[in-house]
């Protein structure tokens, strides 16, 4: 697969039209995102007319490597995977994102580009705000820089920590680790993925994701048919993964806003909270739905 074929749109992927943003834009708030949520109501307050609703479809990739970054991106829902693309087509994720973070970092460390790109695994929804006026902001303002600056650290823990997983431990260790973490940042319980997008992710091949999935079911930690995988024992899960899991989530919660902390663990909350609504998100079962299953 070459750089730009490595993560394929899905063929019904199209970005929505307006009334659709207006649609989605009702139901989302800036405040869903844990940074955003994290700021005085006087630099919200600034930032908020300059946010522009996007929704995230399935498959999207919202930059590629070497792309200026035009704007950041704040998560409210869905995931986003941020992966390395080497010459000869060959991908491997480096670094997971959902609400706790934002997309295009690099505005603010002065390098205006990546050498990397973002692609949707999960669909949501996001509020970006223009470099410009990014820059503005921070220039003047501290409150949002310092924000982004303790989630930069904690992006710079998950790359490390991932880049040793991928050398040093097994496919069923990181296949572990990698529904734990898709889990934690997704309010639903369902996400539409291919194993040969998981594999792309892992940098491993199909082949020996449908093996490792297989051993987690007869371990009894998932139960797997077409289409669909639900874990069964999230504690056992996270004790078969490797250690990476555990302290990537711990350094995310010593960084971020600790109310806002990562974690989709059994019947858990998440609380947001906003000027004017507040939504809670419950979850109470825990699966990975795959658009191509594995067989039985």
């Amino acid at each position: 697969m070459s750089g730009r074929d490595s993560f394929q749109p899905y063929a019904e992927t199209r970005l929505a039209s307006e009334d659709s943003k207006r649609a989605l834009a009702a139901q989302h708030s800036p405040r869903q995102n844990r940074l955003l949520a994290a700021l005085p109501a006087e630099d919200y307050g600034r930032l908020w007319p300059a946010l522009e609703p996007v929704p995230l479809p399935l498959g999207w990739t919202v930059h590629y490597a070497g792309d200026q970054d035009k704007y950041l991106y704040f998560l409210t829902a869905g995931i986003v995977s941020k992966s390395y693309v080497t010459a000869n087509g060959a991908s491997t994720e480096f670094a997971v994102t959902g609400n706790e973070g934002a997309i295009g970092v690099a505005s603010i460390l002065g390098g205006e580009s990546m050498l990397n790109q973002a692609v949707v695994l999960s669909a949501g929804y996001a509020y970006r705000l223009g470099a410009e006026w990014l820059k503005n902001e921070l220039k003047h303002h501290d409150q949002l820089l310092r924000l982004l600056l303790r989630y930069t650290q904690a992006l710079i823990v998950q790359t490390g920590q991932i880049a040793a997983c991928n050398r040093h431990h097994s496919v069923e260790q990181q296949l572990c680790r990698w529904i734990l973490s898709s889990l934690d940042r997704s309010a639903s319980n369902d996400l539409p993925l291919t194993q040969e997008l998981i594999a792309v992710c892992l940098g491993v091949r199909r082949e020996s994701v449908t093996e490792a999935a297989g051993r987690l079911q007869r371990a009894g930690l998932i139960h797997y048919r077409r289409g669909h995988i639900a874990v069964r024992d999230r504690p056992l899960l996270e004790a078969q993964a490797c250690e990476c899991y555990a302290v990537v989530k711990r350094e995310y919660g010593r960084l971020l806003p600790r109310e806002k902390t990562i974690g989709n663990d059994g019947a858990h909350a998440l609380e947001v909270h906003d000027t004017y609504r507040s939504s809670v998100i419950r979850s109470r079962r825990q699966s990975v739905t795959f658009a191509e299953g594995v067989p039985a």
